[in-house]
């Protein structure tokens, strides 16, 4: 791809942010998110408790503590110590059949958000729609474990390794940067999966890596902002009282969900300036709205 094809690419993005009002959708999103992220740390929780591993459970939430700004994880700490410290045991049960279904409520409104960034009608059945909202929120939840896990074991952790496996000691000096890079590049691949399988169209895989890189990288670099930005200049708690906290995670959420939004922009402008990356919606009726001039056709 050409130079000029990737800066039109990237005007058109910004144009289509515009044109698909992309801050008012991340608000809604920032809210579908409330909703899923407790459930799914409640959930989370009563595995690791089923598994006998309660210490894991608190190394992940003091790993979410160095990406989450402070005061949301003072909202987040105490809700889940309300709710878990009476009925830890009797989460995993038929109840949790409708933890998981609200979990998946934010990964649902993703899909109908990627839809509309990627011009993609959507005329998916309701059961189909949620069951794949399901499915994403189980394995883009399952890859960013394995990052968070790969961060809690620690640079020791190499060590140990090589010394249990019969490695070099050269697999232990490698170590601290390859864990950071085993973590980005599964960050990297769960959002890249949300992009492919989310939205209603035909594209190849490789062609949703650029709006992953893209939003990973910025989403990191928003976060320690954010975080800085809570520590050392806002007060919400001066201004919001007991809601600071929570004022300060919908803040996150809304600008995460913007991000996440305007890497698929990137993405479906960059497909439309490839021969090989053009993306068309899935079946047929919705191919019939291609042929009718529904704007997704590859660029000439």
């Amino acid at each position: 791809m050409r130079i000029a094809d990737v800066k039109y690419a990237c005007v058109s993005a910004y144009r289509d942010i515009i044109r698909h009002h992309a801050l008012q959708v991340a608000a809604a999103l920032s809210y579908y998110f409330v909703l899923s992220i407790f459930p799914g740390l409640i959930f989370l929780s009563a595995m690791v408790g089923w598994m006998r591993e309660q210490h894991l459970f608190g190394s992940v939430l003091a790993l979410m503590s160095r990406l989450f700004p402070p005061d949301t994880m003072h909202v987040v700490d105490s809700v889940l110590h309300d709710v878990l410290s009476n009925h830890r045991g009797t989460l995993l049960s038929f109840g949790m059949i409708g933890t998981i279904w609200v979990g998946s409520t934010g990964f649902s409104a993703m899909i109908e958000a990627l839809d509309i960034a990627y011009d993609a009608p959507d005329n998916r059945p309701y059961w189909k729609t949620r069951l794949l909202a399901t499915g994403l929120a189980a394995i883009c939840g399952s890859l960013l474990l394995v990052a968070l896990a790969v961060m809690i074991v620690g640079p020791r952790f190499g060590a140990w390794i090589a010394a249990h496996l019969g490695l070099s000691s050269a697999f232990a000096v490698l170590w601290p940067p390859l864990r950071w890079a085993i973590a980005i590049s599964f960050t990297v691949l769960a959002v890249e999966l949300l992009y492919f399988l989310a939205p209603n169209v035909k594209q190849r895989f490789a062609a949703s890596l650029p709006g992953a890189i893209f939003a990973v990288i910025v989403w990191n670099g928003l976060s320690l902002l954010l975080s800085l930005y809570f520590r050392d200049v806002a007060n919400f708690s001066r201004t919001y009282g007991t809601l600071g906290g929570f004022i300060a995670l919908m803040i996150w959420l809304y600008w995460t969900s913007f991000v996440l939004l305007v890497g698929a922009e990137l993405n479906a402008e960059l497909a439309k300036q490839s021969k090989k990356g053009y993306i068309q919606p899935r079946g047929a009726a919705a191919i019939d709205e291609v042929t009718q001039g529904s704007g997704l056709n590859r660029a000439a």
